[in-house]
């Protein structure tokens, strides 16, 4: 599958202000920096559909993407806020949380949720956290490790079988994976023939 028109809709402070719901939707959502507006615009390929920013935090709003595909589905995608460290004051902070989990756990056309993961780094506790939160609210989700390109391919994949050896402590399924790199397109084919899978089962 690929997407063959991607378009900035609107930026929503709560769900009561998101689209309605009535098409399937994919959301994306990371610690701050993680390279989540790179890799949504590797996905689109268009370089600024999102935007990218140097400075955590940049991201503050439940972001909607119309997305048409090559086989004429048409579906949101959704650039979420990170969570974790953010330049800005405690209030504002949980302001965002509330926001995220009334999202991730009452958007009732939610197919599945992105959780991305820094792959140049070994497991961090805030990542697991928040994995084990998706768990118990049973929200489905899949992981997808960024910045592959940044590190040498075999600490990539080390801190990968690090991470999901610490998710076993836990699970007992592990949740699907992707390594990717919005430079190198790596993983892009595979992210998509996922969405376009879960978009057929309609």
């Amino acid at each position: 599958m690929e997407i063959t028109h991607a378009a900035y809709l609107i930026s929503s402070p709560s769900i009561a202000n998101c689209p309605k719901p009535d098409r399937h939707e994919y959301a994306f959502i990371g610690r701050s920096n993680v390279g989540k507006s790179s890799l949504i615009n590797a996905l689109t390929n268009k370089k600024e559909l999102a935007k990218i920013s140097g400075s955590p935090g940049k991201t503050q709003l439940i972001n909607h993407f119309n997305i048409t595909s090559n086989d004429k589905k048409e579906w949101y995608l959704v650039d979420l806020p990170g969570y974790g460290f953010a330049k800005r004051s405690q209030t504002q902070r949980k302001s965002w949380k509330k926001m995220i989990e009334e999202y991730i756990r009452k958007r009732e056309n939610l197919v599945t949720l992105f959780a991305l993961i820094d792959s140049r780094h070994e497991p961090q506790e805030i990542d697991l956290k928040f994995i084990n939160q998706l768990g118990e609210w049973q929200i489905p989700f899949s992981l997808v490790f960024t910045k592959a390109d940044k590190s040498t391919q075999r600490e990539a994949a080390s801190n990968v079988k690090r991470f999901m050896e610490s998710l076993k402590e836990r699970w007992e399924e592990l949740p699907i994976h992707f390594v990717t790199s919005a430079v190198k397109r790596t993983g892009v084919k595979q992210i998509l023939s996922y969405i376009k899978t879960l978009n057929d089962k309609e």
